[in-house]
């Protein structure tokens, strides 16, 4: 199998070093993955409002509760890897402007909506309509930053996961204690507007890599290579590792500090935002000392290690300050790799094909990450432990840092 590291060529797409940057580009993107994740966490806000599983016939079923973001992930995982190659051949403008409009009427569909089957296929069909971004703003990055700024420039992009998580549950909560559980779905969709104005004022002009007709060859034999790049599946592999730890803790964290611990966030609800704080400043710190070193499987490496150690240390303790202190230092760690693997695929991929490469890896991520919250909440149900859960997403951690192994010397 193939497996080389691709430099960045302008003549391929991407920015010269001596070409002005335009912050404003993953700043604009930023904003966008901000509101995405908004959208994502806002059902896990509400797992625990008693309206809100009255309105959908739930008894805090805790299967059928997961499945809910379940359900979001995976139809995202797959739309990420199947329209993922739009973003090689769509003007980026026009397909995340059509994209967010979708956003916005969705979420505002399930403020409306009382049924679970309903709302299941709403979540379904967000995380088809969300897929893309991941891929898009890894391209759009690519082809207009020069190699050595973009693990910060990717940084400022992923820095809406980290952020829009800190702010989204407590908002989402604050929202629910004073509106009710169909404001946090109305609030989400009105924010829209303002993202998209940003967007069309940022993302004018970009740089896309090759669009003429006489390159489509070439582009059909860098997709050729990328298939057949073995260092490129295994980062893929840990990706699914790596996202498993996201989305398990950004599935069950809030109902593991109500119900495993019994921590009463309509009081203290900043304390659930503080491990996605911990992850956002750990994306600056691990991008940054990357960008340097430019050491990015190793960074992978520690980074997932380091969480997971986090995690073991959690499960051993009980008083609330230490508890959140030490999952503060799990997700600080986990921030610390997120810039860092886009870099790594960056550095293992070929240019001319980035959006598929990005969309792959990130659709397998997600498709397979998309099981954690519902995994999860099935050993939740069976242990009736809380704890399992975090035992689950710390096994996982432990399987990817293998993986990585291999490719530790060469990137």
């Amino acid at each position: 199998m193939i497996a080389t590291e691709h430099p960045l060529n302008p003549a391929q797409g991407s920015v010269a070093a001596s070409e002005p940057v335009r912050w404003s580009i993953p700043l604009a993107l930023f904003a966008c993955v901000l509101l995405a994740f908004f959208d994502k966490v806002s059902i896990a806000a509400l797992f625990s409002d008693t309206h809100f599983q009255q309105a959908m016939g739930l008894n805090f079923d805790t299967t059928r509760l997961g499945l809910l973001l379940s359900a979001f992930l995976l139809s995202y995982g797959c739309s990420s890897m199947l329209l993922s190659g739009l973003g090689d051949r769509v003007d980026p403008l026009k397909l995340l402007s059509g994209l967010m409009v979708l956003w916005c009427l969705l979420m505002l569909a399930m403020g409306l909506c009382h049924s679970y089957r309903i709302m299941l296929l709403l979540r379904i069909t967000l995380g088809v309509a969300e897929g893309p971004l991941f891929p898009l703003a890894f391209a759009v990055v690519r082809h207009n930053f020069p190699r050595h700024l973009q693990a910060r420039a990717t940084m400022l992009w992923l820095l809406g996961t980290p952020l829009g998580a800190a702010i989204g549950f407590p908002l989402s909560l604050f929202i629910l204690n004073h509106f009710g559980w169909q404001w946090t779905f109305f609030c989400m969709s009105l924010l829209t507007v303002p993202v998209l104005v940003c967007i069309r004022l940022a993302l004018r002009n970009l740089k896309r890599g090759e669009v003429s007709p006489t390159l489509a060859r070439p582009r059909r034999m860098a997709r050729s290579v990328l298939y057949r790049n073995g260092h490129f599946w295994l980062i893929c592999l840990f990706n699914i590792a790596f996202l498993t730890y996201l989305w398990g803790i950004n599935g069950w964290l809030p109902s593991y500090l109500v119900e495993g611990r019994g921590i009463n966030l309509g009081q203290v609800g900043w304390l659930s935002s503080l491990p996605f704080i911990a992850m956002l400043i750990g994306e600056g710190v691990g991008a940054w000392i990357s960008d340097r070193i430019d050491r990015r499987a190793l960074a992978c490496f520690i980074s997932l290690a380091g969480a997971a150690l986090g995690l073991l240390t959690v499960l051993h303790l009980r008083q609330t300050g230490l508890l959140i202190t030490a999952m503060s230092v799990s997700t600080f760690l986990w921030g610390a790799g997120a810039p860092n693997i886009f870099a790594l695929l960056a550095k293992a991929t070929p240019p001319e094909v980035s959006a598929t490469a990005g969309g792959i890896f990130n659709g397998l991520g997600n498709v397979a990450g998309a099981l954690a919250p519902l995994v999860m909440g099935m050993l939740i149900a069976s242990t009736h432990s809380m704890d399992s859960g975090l035992m689950f997403l710390v096994v996982m951690a432990a399987l990817g840092c293998v993986l990585l192994l291999p490719l530790l010397q060469r990137y």
